[in-house]
């Protein structure tokens, strides 16, 4: 039986991850902070799909922690054939405020260094084995200039794309994922409110999975799932880059008057 190793799987995007697969009848790791969640979470889908779930209570952004979940990926007696890459939280802070260091880094360790360790480790096994495929969650915020989460998921949509050049010919598939706002409890568990953004850019975590594992299956590189935010995408990627950093002012300031990211679903190191 297939097995996915989901990172940030108990709650969001990641949560929904594991229900399709669950009820596609893949067992699952779950990797995340939360060790009564991760319970509570491996039990509850143990008992609606009957799939067998392992945990791993790691905080990604510990380069230990990375590791042991790295090592997990590398076992050939239990071989991952999913790996989804979805750990990671927004980030509100200035590019020039006072706590650039501990904010910053800290978001730079999980959704950069964490991805890149664990997707390479994970791309490294199943090429071995001639099969596998990897989603890395990037976002639609990384086509446009707003701070550090910007610059953070426009570099694992880079990078994804790259490790599937790498892996091309390998049986081994990489999707960079680039959601926009995603209904989830995110939101409501941070206190942010989200007035501003207007209801028809919202879509469900469960279209959004959905897309995500049919564009995964068809061995696409860049997955944007529905057509209002492939329209967006394309926007952003052909209008003028003053004009494009014009819109991400204004989003920004929006963003700072009600504290609202795309791709709300921020886990493994929240939970």
């Amino acid at each position: 039986m297939a097995t996915a190793l989901i990172t940030g799987g108990t709650s969001g995007i990641g949560a929904e991850f594991a229900r399709q697969l669950a009820q596609s009848g893949l067992d699952l790791v779950l990797v995340a902070r939360n060790e009564s969640r991760l319970a509570e979470t491996a039990e509850a889908l143990h008992a609606q799909f009957g799939i067998a779930v392992e945990t791993i209570s790691a905080d990604l952004a510990l380069r230990d922690d990375v590791m042991r979940v790295a090592t997990r990926l590398t076992n050939a007696d239990r071989p991952i054939d999913l790996f989804i890459n979805n750990a990671g939280f927004g980030v509100h802070a200035r590019l020039t405020g006072a706590d650039v260091a501990s904010v910053h880094e800290h978001a730079f360790d999980v959704m950069c260094r964490a991805v890149l360790i664990l997707a390479g480790t994970a791309g490294r096994a199943m090429r071995e084995r001639g099969s596998g495929a990897i989603i890395n969650v990037s976002s639609i915020a990384g086509l446009v200039t707003m701070g550090s989460y910007s610059a953070i998921k426009a570099w694992v949509a880079s990078y994804s794309q790259g490790l599937a050049v790498e892996l091309r010919g390998t049986g081994v598939t990489v999707t960079a994922l680039m959601p926009g706002w995603v209904v989830t409890e995110f939101h409501e568990r941070a206190g942010i409110r989200t007035g501003s953004i207007p209801s028809f850019m919202w879509i469900d975590a469960a279209t959004l999975v959905k897309g995500a594992l049919r564009d995964a299956a068809r061995g696409k590189v860049v997955s944007i799932p529905t057509v209002r935010y492939r329209v967006v995408g394309w926007f952003a990627r052909h209008l003028p880059l003053r004009t494009n950093r014009w819109i991400s002012a204004k989003i920004s300031s929006s963003r700072s008057d009600e504290g609202s990211e795309p791709h709300g679903v921020k886990d493994a190191t929240t939970t």
